[in-house]
């Protein structure tokens, strides 16, 4: 028998169906609450309100539980690559060995970008934040490609999707050969996907560049940590633009604008900012550690705990073992990335962060290595934007091939009531 929920109104009960998904968790379905009473729900933020119904991801925050279509993000990152969880998370099972080299050969065919980009690119000031132009080169891509996609078309689809991953890739890379100075690079269709990453980042035409797997390797993790992370600010952005049947480029270049607030994927931009700031102030780890445990002291430590993971964030344990590796293999010495380091096992070991469950999370480690790999601060978010990719086409497909509706909250307007208009010589 169905659940059912009794909402009482000035005496008068109304009758709401409770769903229940493959997880447990249970939802009140007010689809007809405005039709049936004439009243909505306040919920800013939109903390308790569940927009769809959903494949993808699941997430437990109170028992840091995070899987992709079923499968854990501990066995994903020990066992899979990037380009086998996009292709799972996308379209929903993990590829066999042929389906995976016909997608990774798929994409290769659609790296090349339209030389009249450059002409966009070119248009932005040395000074442009990655982010901003990375927007707008992938919002530019719809020029390019004027074609509706027409998403109940396999073919087109999948065309789509290799077409997105294939040049976004790209184009991130040039937002920071654009800030550096350095000539653009193109796709090596012989290198992996990751690999081609490294190289269009950081090859020069002055001499060959030598790939480390060990730095792929800890890359690879850090994409499929960020690949999809269920309904978050910049994942919502997507599903909402394209709700009104945008087109994809159009949507993930809005998901990155998203992404973008250091509320969201500037996260790991902020630890190294407090890092660096800490170092300028004479690097006393244990002076900002006393800081962060004063309730009377503004200070916040950045990278430890989450809004969603009440206990710990799973991908932190993840990624934590790839950031040891990088720094022991390159050899880094960097004064700020001790003072990470000091800071880590102060909060490991110390009961005040504990007993709060305050661990290190993933922008703290993925912020560590990035400035290991001489990634500038400002391009931290572009990086999340690129493993993040993959969720944002699997939930904009999902999202049109279940012809969700419209996006379209409501309000309760707080404003002037009815005002008779005043002529200019009475105000």
């Amino acid at each position: 028998m169905s659940k059912t929920a009794i909402l009482e109104i000035d005496g008068k009960k109304y009758e709401f169906p409770v769903i229940e998904g493959s997880e447990g968790e249970v939802a009140i379905d007010i689809n007809k609450l405005r039709d049936l009473t004439g009243i909505i729900t306040m919920d800013p933020g939109y903390k308790n309100s569940g927009s769809c119904k959903s494949d993808i991801t699941f997430l437990d925050g109170e028992e840091g539980i995070l899987r992709y279509r079923g499968y854990s993000i501990e066995d994903l990152a020990d066992k899979a690559d990037f380009l086998e969880v996009s292709y799972l998370v996308i379209f929903g099972e993990l590829p066999t060995k042929k389906q995976l080299e016909q997608f990774e050969n798929d994409i290769r065919k659609y790296t090349l970008v339209n030389e009249e980009m450059k002409n966009i690119i070119d248009g932005f000031p040395k000074t442009a934040h990655p982010m901003g132009v990375l927007s707008s080169l992938t919002s530019a891509l719809t020029a390019f490609n004027p074609k509706v996609v027409n998403v109940d078309n396999e073919k087109e689809m999948y065309e789509a999707v290799c077409k997105t991953m294939g040049k976004f890739l790209v184009l991130a890379t040039w937002t920071f050969r654009k800030s550096s100075g350095y000539p653009l690079n193109y796709y090596d269709n012989t290198k992996g996907y990751v690999e081609n990453f490294m190289r269009l980042m950081f090859e020069l035409p002055t001499g060959p560049y030598t790939i480390n797997p060990v730095v792929v390797s800890a890359l690879d993790k850090l994409f499929i940590l960020h690949a999809d992370h269920e309904q978050n600010c910049s994942t919502s952005t997507v599903r909402m633009v394209g709700s009104s049947q945008s087109g994809l480029f159009a949507s993930i270049s809005a998901g990155v604008s998203a992404l973008w607030g250091p509320l969201h994927g500037g996260a790991n931009q902020a630890v190294l900012e407090m890092l660096e700031a800490i170092q300028k102030d004479g690097g006393d780890a244990d002076k900002y550690m006393a800081k962060a445990k004063d309730k009377d002291d503004p200070f916040r430590l950045m990278g430890f705990g989450h809004r969603v993971y009440k206990n710990f964030d799973p991908r932190a344990r993840i990624i934590k073992k790839a950031a040891d590796e990088v720094l022991a293999t390159l050899g880094v010495n960097d004064p700020v990335l001790a003072i990470a380091k000091k800071l880590e096992e102060s909060a490991l070991n110390d009961e005040y962060f504990k007993s709060r469950n305050l661990y290190p999370n993933v922008d703290f480690y993925s912020g560590i290595i990035y400035r290991a790999l001489g990634i500038p601060t400002d391009m931290f978010t572009v990086m999340f934007a690129i493993g993040r990719l993959p969720g944002w086409i699997a939930q904009w497909k999902e999202m049109r091939v279940n012809k969700e509706p419209i996006g379209r909250p409501r309000q309760i307007y707080t404003g002037h009531a009815l005002r008779e208009f005043k002529t200019m010589d009475q105000r």
